[in-house]
């Protein structure tokens, strides 16, 4: 009776571990090209950055090196923070900009849609970063692009901005992934 209960338990586990791989093994071969797609989106919805805002453009805020530093972090924990400041920073008032709505739209649900796939490989989503140089980088990077925000009331060039900004994110996240994710 108790090698019964031994069994059990370890099939249930052995299940409940392969369940959990299959999004991760999904997510690996989908997080760059929806990485891709958004990048896409980003630069398509806008277009190029407009003349109008050019003295409120600020120099980059990226730190170019933020990636560079998660060296044995788990490359999905970096990539579900990464992408959960970028879904929290959308869903900000964006009344104020003059994007292609359904491109503005289809950017928001792959950024959701990697966070929901995202969560499913960090243990349940439920997830703490070690804290380390990296994870307070992006978090105050994601900050300042809130305060620019906020400094410029969500106007339409404050959003050109943070667009600009966070193109630069992603294909800079693009390199990371193309790093640490391997087919």
């Amino acid at each position: 009776m108790a090698v019964l209960k031994w069994l059990s338990i370890c099939l249930t586990l052995f299940c409940q571990g392969t369940a959990a791989s299959k999004p991760c093994r999904w997510t690996q071969f989908r997080l760059g090209k929806l990485n891709d797609v958004s990048i896409g989106l980003l630069s398509d919805m806008g277009g190029l950055f407009p003349l109008m805002c050019a003295e409120e453009n600020v120099e980059q805020m990226f730190p170019e090196d933020l990636y560079k530093n998660t060296e044995g972090e788990d490359v999905y924990v970096v990539a579900l923070e990464a992408m959960r400041y970028v879904e929290q920073l959308y869903n900000n008032s964006l009344t104020s900009v003059t994007w292609n709505k359904t491109e503005l739209n289809m950017f928001q649900n792959v950024i959701y849609r990697q966070v929901q796939n995202l969560e499913l490989c960090v243990v349940g989503g439920v997830w703490e970063s070690s804290g380390d140089g990296w994870s307070v980088t992006l978090k105050t990077y994601f900050n300042k692009l809130n305060t620019v925000l906020k400094e410029k009331e969500h106007s339409a060039c404050a959003w050109e901005i943070v667009r600009k900004e966070i193109r630069e994110n992603l294909v800079q996240f693009k390199k990371f992934i193309d790093s640490r994710v391997k087919l």
